[in-house]
């Protein structure tokens, strides 16, 4: 018997109708729990809102710095990248959340762990292996694969017949997720892959075409593949990403728009504006390129689509991932110096960079005259790299 369920909650459409249907549906104590990662929203709204709709207790927690440290500047540190666009902004959130709620559920002797995403994304698998990896007895609701509405539409018209209070419309129905790294559109008017998205939609981006007319340059230095600081200014993880997201967001760098392949099969539109943290991507390769000796950053990179799928799949606790990260983390320990970005008009370009740690020989790579390189063993070397494509032309 189910007497205790801690909800992930956001305040939104799905957690909130989730909230009033799980009491009614197991006449359990629901209580909420909503994990402050920078989504910008007054927080102390929600938790009424989560009272107001039956939770017996709401639990806020602000996990931003953790969030970034721990979760956030591993993944950029692989530089991964989901089928060559998509920065996991949302996947790398829901490890995080659903480990502070197995932490809650413990506390507070609850039975079992319900979230509000659907059966048909991604979300309800990174949740459920989290819970299933720390927790293994627990028991898991997926409201979404057993209650009767059928769309968004339908969760409207409930909450709409039960006082819920909820931000999307019949108008505008899309499901935005938003958190310190990124904020995610899917649904709705986007199903159409043809139709461009609303001019008005985007929240942390400046349409390029408004954006200053002006460059910024910005200065980001690392240590160990992690950016310590802007222009010379030491911050703290969230407090750079912040920073960064607001000069990148009002130079319109970071929003791609894609079709990606779900982990459950399908195929789904996505629009993602990643501003501060797409420059954090392409800085960090470029303090990489002087650092990192070619056959390491090679070996790395065909990791690369691997460490996404896990993450992007919900594998963050999985054994193969701890693995590749701790090897990633030993290859990043000379992946320290700055580099120097420009942003215009959606763009950001690598324009400098520098390293205590350079294997970047000016002497060496010069073609101007040098007595380091002798020409002429480049002879030898291209022979020896032929005689296999030779052979194959050779008769015996």
């Amino acid at each position: 018997m189910i007497r205790k369920i801690v909800l992930a909650y956001s305040g939104g459409l799905d957690t909130s109708v989730a909230i009033r249907w799980l009491k009614e549906r197991y006449n359990a104590e629901i209580i909420a729990f909503c994990a402050d990662l920078g989504q910008g929203e007054d927080l102390k709204v929600i938790k009424e809102k989560g009272l107001k709709t039956g939770a017996s207790k709401v639990y806020i927690e602000d996990l931003k710095e953790e969030f970034v440290k721990d979760y956030v500047f591993p993944m950029l540190r692989a530089n991964a990248v989901y089928e060559g666009s998509y920065l996991l902004g949302t996947s790398i959130a829901r490890p995080l959340i659903a480990k502070k709620q197995i932490e809650i559920a413990d506390m507070e002797g609850a039975d079992a762990v319900a979230h509000g995403a659907t059966g048909k994304g991604n979300d309800q698998v990174r949740f459920e292996l989290t819970y299933y990896a720390l927790r293994p007895d627990i028991k898991v609701i997926a409201p979404w694969r057993d209650w009767p509405f059928n769309s968004r539409q339908s969760l409207i018209e409930y909450s709409e017949k039960h006082g819920i209070a909820v931000t999307a419309t019949k108008e505008k129905p899309f499901s935005t997720d938003r958190n310190l790294f990124h904020i995610s559109y899917e649904g709705g008017i986007l199903e159409d892959p043809w139709a461009e998205p609303p001019s008005d939609m985007y929240t942390m981006i400046t349409p390029p075409e408004k954006a200053p007319d002006r460059p910024v340059y910005i200065d980001i230095s690392y240590e160990e593949g992690n950016p310590v600081a802007l222009n010379g200014e030491i911050m703290s993880p969230a407090t750079l990403l912040a920073n960064l997201n607001s000069i990148a967001g009002e130079h319109g760098v970071g929003r791609v728009d894609i079709v990606e392949n779900r982990y459950v099969g399908m195929k789904s539109r996505g629009v993602y504006e990643t501003p501060g943290g797409t420059v954090l991507h392409i800085a960090h390769r470029a303090v990489e390129s002087l650092t990192l000796d070619r056959e390491i950053m090679h070996f790395r990179d065909s990791l690369i689509t691997r460490y996404s799928e896990l993450i992007y799949y919900g594998y963050w606790f999985s054994p193969e991932r701890k693995a590749i990260q701790n090897l990633i983390d030993d290859i990043q320990r000379d992946v320290t110096g700055t580099v120097r970005v420009k942003l215009y008009k959606g763009n950001c370009y690598v324009v400098g960079r520098k390293s205590p740690n350079s294997l970047y020989h000016p002497e060496l790579a010069t073609f101007e005259a040098e007595d380091v390189y002798n020409q002429k063993d480049a002879e030898g070397f291209i022979k020896l790299n032929a005689l296999r494509l030779k052979l194959r032309k050779l008769k015996i």
